[in-house]
């Protein structure tokens, strides 16, 4: 095996482009290990939570909901991004999970976390597995609008493997769910 190369960029400046509600965009040039220089796009995001939902028949509570950037609506596990800088993801996958479809698990636990696509997007996204689910009322935000469907889980894993679904966030944890419960 050959020497392992450093491959750490220095930043050397850096150019707010725009600070919106839920991003940020900044440009910066940065030092390659080869000490030429180069420019990153970087969109900063606070962070989310995404929670897989499996009630006691093996079926999964989905949220259908409009994805504006790509024209359509998209099947996905509930999700929901960090109200706060150092918000619990924790915390925020149970209210994101009930405020989306009313479930309240007695089962809560962490399937790690992944990063959407780190080429140029700064988002950490937690994973959670939310099992032995006790329904209580929905409460959306008065922007949110969704359809709550229950689908088996064997069905979610077909879905994801064939390509169906293309939600990085709802493939990652259904298969790593699959995985992590033998199902």
């Amino acid at each position: 095996m050959s020497e392992q190369m450093e491959l750490t960029e220095r930043m050397l400046s850096r150019e707010e482009k725009y600070q919106g509600r839920i991003v940020s965009v900044h440009v910066d040039t940065v030092e390659l290990p080869d000490g030429k220089t180069s420019l990153r796009e970087v969109v900063d995001h606070p962070g989310g939570v995404a929670v897989l939902p499996l009630d006691k028949d093996n079926y999964v509570l989905t949220v259908t909901q409009y994805r504006y950037p790509f024209g359509k609506a998209l099947l996905e596990i509930p999700a929901g991004k960090l109200d706060h800088p150092g918000e619990d993801p924790y915390e925020a996958g149970l209210r994101e999970l009930k405020e989306e479809t009313g479930a309240v698990p007695g089962v809560y636990q962490s399937l790690g976390r992944i990063l959407p696509s780190p080429g140029c997007y700064g988002e950490i996204l937690h994973l959670y597995l939310a099992r032995d689910l006790k329904m209580e009322e929905q409460h959306l935000d008065p922007d949110e609008f969704l359809n709550v469907e229950r689908i088996p889980f064997d069905e979610m894993v077909r879905r994801c493997l064939s390509g169906e679904i293309e939600d990085a966030k709802t493939v990652t944890a259904v298969l790593k769910t699959k995985l992590l419960l033998g199902l």
